[in-house]
């Protein structure tokens, strides 16, 4: 393994703007961010010790020993395929869902998995040491390095294959992306009769802090949950002026109602 580890960063997204950080501060020095977008890739150098924006994918007279491509999962192959690197290299992405083998297209054998599970966003502040990451190589050498690169930012680092990790992002979708879809229309039916979304927080705190104490499938309750058919026909004739929300809300109930009511 290099004395040093230097690294390029390819994307400017929100998992980049919190990764490159983290390692910066690390002390692993970041040497160059590459975007699409040359404003965004210059926001990010500012946040960084001695970054500098990199114009291109032709990276082959960089410094740098690693390389993390930090971009939207159906940009991963494009970069792969685009990206030109220096002898000895290491490339890495980031993505929950994209298997390894995706990185095949670079043309270089030194290649791993980096994936750190948290939602990101650029105005909301995370700690790197409580976000897990989950680590897949094809070789040792690569092993050693992207498990420095892990233990040096967070204290939950694992190895992980392809569809394990792919199980894993699907569970998040399930547990962030679409929970926070879920709080976002309950927003807006409570905004359309004039209630302050204030009014559901207690319930939201209480909802996730029983879900993770006593176990999700534990702590659900509900008319669904009941079979309670005539609550549910109320609601559904109160969300009837929202074709696509009475869908959704009728598509869960009836999920909830055939595991629970068949127990």
């Amino acid at each position: 393994m290099p004395d040093q580890l230097s690294v390029s960063i390819i994307g400017s997204g929100n998992l980049a703007w919190h990764l490159a950080p983290a390692l910066d501060n690390a002390g692993f020095a970041i040497k160059e961010v590459y975007s699409r977008n040359p404003k965004h890739a210059e926001a990010l150098t500012e946040r960084l010790y001695q970054a500098e924006v990199k114009a291109t994918l032709d990276f082959s007279t960089s410094t740098s020993t690693v390389f993390i491509i930090a971009v939207s999962d159906d940009a991963i192959e494009e970069v792969a395929t685009e990206i030109i690197l220096p002898d000895e290299a290491f490339l890495i992405h980031t993505s929950g869902s994209q298997p390894l083998s995706i990185l095949q297209f670079a043309a270089i054998d030194s290649i791993g998995s980096f994936y750190p599970l948290q939602t990101f966003s650029k105005d909301k502040r995370i700690d790197f040491k409580t976000v897990p990451i989950f680590l897949e190589s094809t070789h040792p050498e690569t092993e050693k390095i992207i498990m420095t690169l892990a233990r040096a930012i967070s204290h939950h680092v694992r190895k992980i294959g392809s569809e394990e990790r792919k199980a894993l992002h699907i569970g998040a979708v399930f547990a962030s992306n679409f929970v926070n879809h879920m709080l976002t229309l309950s927003k807006e039916v409570l905004q359309k009769n004039s209630l302050s979304f204030d009014l559901l927080k207690p319930l939201i705190s209480e909802t996730i802090a029983k879900g993770l104490t006593i176990g999700p499938e534990n702590a659900q309750t509900g008319p669904a949950m009941r079979g309670d058919m005539e609550v549910l026909d109320r609601h559904l004739e109160f969300l009837q002026d929202d074709e696509a929300i009475a869908e959704i809300y009728k598509l869960i109930s009836q999920h909830i109602i055939d595991r629970y009511q068949q127990e």
